[in-house]
């Protein structure tokens, strides 16, 4: 039986607060490790999905598929080698790879398109379209699979360009802790000692 937020003692709700300290210092730091979790999600959601996308290309057939799909792969390993290489450890980032990164991003969007536009063709085409059945789900996944992909490289690509704004703002974040025996230093009056 889970405890409920109201039964939780003093202990449990510190231990969770700390945590949560623990991870804003980690971002202040860091503050590139937001767009590199959005990274992590958008390559996941595409790799882990990798059996529908060949399969979808292997029925269809449809021209270019087959490299859209490798591009797509390729660039979204690519792109982290240009995100660590970007943000050095206590260096100034790198813009020619954010910039490449970015430029990665775009492929990837447009060969994501691409993909999908041959999908879409080969369901509505006049002779002998393609028909989704229990056998050929798998094609839907890939549709649903590539418009999710999109979508978190689009978020990929605004966390890669606000990572300075979130940095100012992380900063801002107040994560000192005041332990008791500071606080009672701090009152000891040593005025009339000599």
């Amino acid at each position: 039986m889970k405890k409920s937020e109201k039964t939780k003692t003093p202990k449990e709700k510190g231990k969770r607060s700390e945590f949560v300290r623990k991870m804003l210092v980690s971002l202040k730091k860091n503050p590139q490790l937001v767009p590199l979790f959005a990274l992590t999600v958008s390559f996941l959601v595409y790799s882990l999905n990798l059996t529908s996308i060949s399969n979808t290309t292997a029925k269809i057939y449809g021209p270019h598929m087959g490299l859209c799909a490798f591009v797509a792969m390729l660039f979204s390993i690519l792109s982290y080698v240009c995100m660590f290489s970007a943000y050095p450890k206590r260096q100034k980032p790198n813009k020619l790879m954010i910039a490449l990164m970015l430029v990665m991003y775009a492929v990837i969007i447009f060969v994501d398109g691409y993909y999908f536009m041959r999908i879409q063709a080969a369901l509505t085409r006049a002779q002998s379209p393609i028909k989704i059945t229990k056998a050929t789900a798998y094609i839907s996944t890939s549709k649903v699979v590539l418009i999710v992909h999109i979508v978190t490289i689009v978020i990929t690509m605004a966390c890669v360009v606000l990572e300075p704004v979130f940095a100012k703002m992380l900063k801002k974040i107040n994560t000192s802790v005041e332990i008791e025996a500071t606080r009672e230093i701090a009152e000891i009056d040593i005025s009339d000692e000599d």
